[in-house]
């Protein structure tokens, strides 16, 4: 399998799933969106993996690399009818690339939360095997308000309604992080916008002990994760 990752900031990348991938001989490549480098061409990749960053979907004009982006992503998307993995704001871009709609929360979603499935989530393959409620780790202040017309909402949690959703047969958004290693919290704390959100919402001592809490749980998080990616390369290999 061919890869292509989109990312808006270098501390956010695939985690785990790059050893899932190394593990499975799949090639990758990395483009960084906010260091100015540009989407290639399309047709050689099987795969389009979006990933987070500090930004909102609907600031074009301070990121006009949002422009290609989004383009790239309704092509890949509804055009080549490709498989596509987006998390969090890979999540918000399949929603507005597609149809939908991405606002801002009242408060940010922060910390170790959980989520649970919607009725089309118990169907879908893409969550099979995984716990619900499933435990995982938010870290977001935007959100999916409406999804695409030819989409399906998979999974939420008490404050946000579109934790996860599908477009077509096999794009997928999720809003939740899945991807996380043991550096993640200690990274994403760094990232100004992000260690606002944190404080703000857990109080101003909020980055060592969630740092700890998510260590703590990281076999659980990495083994979701693994079957997570599983269930993913099973539904779109059919």
């Amino acid at each position: 399998m061919n890869i292509l990752i989109l990312q808006h900031i270098a501390v956010e990348h695939p985690g785990v799933f790059l050893d899932f991938f190394r593990e499975d001989g799949f090639r990758w490549k990395a483009v960084e969106l906010d260091e100015g480098e540009a989407i290639p061409d399309l047709e050689p990749y099987d795969l389009m993996v979006v990933m987070g960053g500090p930004q909102d979907v609907w600031q074009e004009e301070e990121y006009p690399w949002f422009v290609p982006e989004k383009a790239a992503i309704r092509k890949f998307v509804l055009d080549m009818q490709r498989p596509y993995l987006g998390i969090c704001l890979g999540h918000q871009l399949l929603a507005d690339a597609t149809g939908g709609r991405v606002g801002l929360r009242k408060t940010p979603e922060v910390g170790v939360l959980t989520v649970n499935r919607t009725d089309a989530g118990r169907r879908d393959p893409l969550l099979q095997g995984l716990p619900d409620p499933i435990t995982v780790l938010q870290w977001h202040g935007a959100e999916v308000t409406d999804i695409p017309a030819n989409g399906e909402v998979l999974a939420k949690s008490d404050v946000c309604e579109v934790q996860a959703f599908r477009v077509g047969r096999h794009a997928y958004g999720l809003q939740c992080h899945v991807e996380i290693t043991a550096e993640t919290v200690k990274n994403w704390a760094e990232i100004p916008e992000y260690a606002c959100s944190l404080e703000g919402t857990l109080g101003k001592d909020a980055v060592g002990w969630l740092h700890s809490d998510v260590r703590e749980r990281l076999p659980q998080f990495n083994k979701d994760a693994r079957t997570l990616y599983e269930n993913f390369k099973a539904a779109i290999a059919k």
